[in-house]
């Protein structure tokens, strides 16, 4: 199990991450405001959490949406899934957006959206004239069909 470090603003409600369930892959991240914020209908808004981590060289933390908020009103993590570089050092904010009919009221506290942290493979990348052959080859979407 990787740890990472975290500074928080505590003093105002920050949360720290936490698995809800033994076998939860993903941890919640909640919102840091000081009043409620509405996101409009068809709108996004950056949300601050009052966090700032120090993830472990060869580590990544992806922000997912929470089901619960997609399903029930339309609220997804707009650039999904964001990813978090470990030599980032700046207040971790999601970007959430309201693809739902009605605006939705964030308080402080709120869970917004959930965290993996996942390991980096970094590639190196080398130009070539040619490349292998598949059964696929140039197929693009939609190229292997929707049924068996």
């Amino acid at each position: 199990m990787e740890t990472i470090n975290i500074k928080c603003v505590a003093s105002k409600g920050a949360v720290i991450p936490e698995y809800k369930t033994a076998g939860a892959a993903g941890a919640d991240l909640c919102a840091l405001l000081n009043e409620s914020l509405i996101i409009p209908a068809g709108k996004f808004a950056m949300v601050p959490t009052g966090l700032f981590f120090e993830i472990p060289e060869g580590y990544e933390v992806q922000v997912r949406p929470r089901s619960g908020l997609a399903a029930k009103n339309g609220v997804t993590v707009l650039n999904t899934p964001g990813t978090i570089d470990s030599d980032y050092r700046g207040e971790i904010k999601v970007i959430l957006i309201n693809l739902g009919e009605s605006d939705f009221t964030i308080n402080s506290g709120d869970r917004i959206a959930q965290m993996i942290v996942a390991p980096v493979t970094q590639a190196t990348f080398s130009i070539t004239d040619s490349l292998s052959e598949t059964e696929r080859g140039a197929g693009g979407f939609g190229s292997t069909g929707i049924s068996k």
